[in-house]
């Protein structure tokens, strides 16, 4: 968990970067964030109904959101180096598109994960109380995803406080799992790959404060 602000009054929050993308890559930005939400929502959602054709499309599609990074990372690059007619403002907003977009394809990589291991029938193995933290973590991951694409995409940089709420909620979740694990309700093979699935969770919420903290153009990030 990291934040962003001291504790006490926070300092006045400067215009956010990335609001005014141009049309040609705005629309493939706002596609990249939906593609990244749906995603880890469908690996809670495998994990804990067992639904291994779910978990199946949610690594498929994990394929999909890296070719879009890695098609909007070439697209920024090449306005950067080729356009000599952007101003100071659009090449800022290139700029941070570069340095969040890595943030954004390790958050798809973590709902891949997730659903790697609902794939192979793990939600089926383990214990009810680590379902009901799990499915916890599941719905408190989607809604600090929801608050980052607030401050990236709609330039809402009030929401950081949000987020970093949440990811203290994520943070106490984490640890509370932890405490699960060593109650030997589940086997030690199940406790171990529950232990990491709590640990994707709580990356994917570090992963949120990063991108607002580069979003409204502070140094620092996790």
């Amino acid at each position: 968990m990291y934040r962003l602000f001291r504790s006490g009054a926070r300092a006045a929050l400067p215009e956010p970067t990335l609001v005014r993308l141009g049309e040609k890559l705005r629309p493939q930005v706002v596609r990249l964030f939906a593609l990244v939400g749906e995603a880890i929502a469908s690996a809670t959602h495998a994990l804990l109904a067992n639904d291994r054709e779910l978990a199946k499309r949610v690594v498929d599609n994990d394929v999909v959101i890296d070719d879009l990074v890695n098609a909007l990372m070439k697209r920024a690059e090449v306005e950067l180096l080729d356009n000599a007619q952007l101003n100071a403002d659009e090449r800022r907003e290139l700029l941070t598109l570069l340095r969040i977009l890595p943030e954004i394809e390790r958050n798809g990589d973590l709902a891949e994960h997730v659903a790697r291991r609902a794939a192979r029938g793990l939600g089926a193995e383990m214990s009810p109380r680590s379902r009901g933290l799990i499915e916890r973590m599941g719905e408190v991951a989607s809604t600090i995803w929801r608050e980052a694409t607030d401050v990236i995409i709609d330039g809402k940089p009030e929401a950081v406080g949000a987020i970093e709420d949440v990811d203290d909620e994520l943070d106490d979740l984490h640890v509370s799992l932890t405490a699960e694990l060593t109650s030997g309700s589940m086997s030690v093979p199940v406790a171990v790959e529950v232990a990491l699935m709590a640990r994707f969770y709580e990356r994917f919420g570090d992963h949120c404060v990063n991108l607002a903290r580069r979003q409204i153009g502070r140094d620092g990030a996790d």
